[in-house]
């Protein structure tokens, strides 16, 4: 691995929980993958992050080493980046009890994903959730990242990060620098649902939701379940939401000749879904398959992953003591 100093830090975090899907490969991983030969990549299974909303840990070890297999099999190459499981890196929580200090209850409880996560979950409304944003902002700053690839849905906790940045820098001297969004300068893709109804997702209809772990079979029962409608009646009409979501995922794993074939067939008010339907079931079982293949193929070796997690956590350690180091000296907390 090059030279930190070398080239721009890139760091983002995957939460061990679900499967991953069509959305996440699409929106994320395939960005990750591009990302690690011109950046230095950190990418971290947030274990300790799942915590918060799920503090039962019976099924972490076998979701954390889903998400780094699904992650490699996907083309991310654990000797070009970082990859690794954040509570593998004790310095993240030494930093996260420093920044504590610099954030403040009433900016803490504006977070929108707090005031959610609460509504979802009265009962659990633990100081882990409400400080999330603090330990985000840890696994950033530690490695001195100034990319990180997040969706809209984070950006606020990435201001946030900024702000606890700028806060120990004035208050102790310049060791972070600021950390923003990153995507190639690109759209960032959402993948829409298989029933029209938004984006796919972990937690909403997971019948409309395509899993690289899905079967051949579970893949083809999904996309022919998909919502359709007679056709159009008129030629060159706009797609009702629901058919321009086929045309969208056929967009994702078609051929452009195949593509242009259904165009013009729908143009044409001549379009036969269920022949589309069918077509875009097997390009996505094309598709899908290999990664799902080389999924049970990695999970089937305990000794690989366990040199991916240590390989991956001493790269992830060594920039942490660096940080760290300095940290402590900025602070005055080095007593001889």
């Amino acid at each position: 691995m090059q030279n930190k100093g070398s080239r721009q830090i890139v760091m983002s975090g995957i939460r061990p929980t679900g499967f991953l899907h069509l959305g996440n490969y699409f929106g994320a991983v395939r960005n990750y993958v591009r990302m690690q030969d011109e950046y230095h990549c950190f990418f971290m299974v947030a274990d300790l992050h799942s915590l918060t909303t799920h503090p039962d840990t019976k099924e972490l070890s076998t979701n954390v080493k889903r998400v780094l297999a699904e992650n490699i099999a996907s083309g991310l190459d654990p000797d070009k980046v970082a990859l690794y499981c954040q509570s593998h890196v004790h310095e993240t929580g030494e930093l996260y009890l420093y920044l504590n200090m610099l954030a403040y209850k009433g900016e803490l409880e504006k977070t929108t994903t707090f005031k959610d996560k609460v509504r979802l979950q009265p009962d659990n409304a633990n100081a882990g959730l409400l400080t999330y944003p603090v330990l985000q902002a840890a696994d950033i700053l530690m490695h001195r990242a100034t990319l990180v690839p997040v969706g809209k849905d984070q950006e606020q906790h990435l201001e946030m990060s900024r702000n606890f940045a700028n806060r120990f820098n004035h208050r102790y001297g310049e060791i972070f620098p600021e950390p923003y969004a990153f995507n190639f300068g690109e759209q960032l893709v959402k993948v829409p649902s298989l029933d029209g109804a938004g984006k796919m997702s972990k937690s909403e209809n997971q019948y409309a939701t395509l899993y690289l772990s899905d079967t051949d079979d579970l893949i083809r029962k999904k996309v022919m379940k998909a919502k359709t409608d007679s056709g159009p009646t008129e030629r060159n009409s706009s797609k009702p939401d629901y058919i321009d979501n086929l045309f969208q995922l056929m967009n994702l794993v078609s051929e452009k000749d195949t593509i242009s074939k259904f165009e013009t067939d729908y143009d044409n008010c001549n379009i036969r879904y269920g022949d589309m339907k069918k077509q875009l079931a097997e390009d996505m079982v094309r598709f899908i398959s290999p990664i799902r293949e080389k999924v049970e193929s990695i999970l089937s070796d305990e000794r690989y992953l366990k040199n991916v997690m240590e390989k991956g956590a001493e790269k992830a350690r060594v920039s942490a003591r660096e940080t760290m180091k300095l940290v402590r000296e900025a602070m005055g907390l080095k007593y001889y």
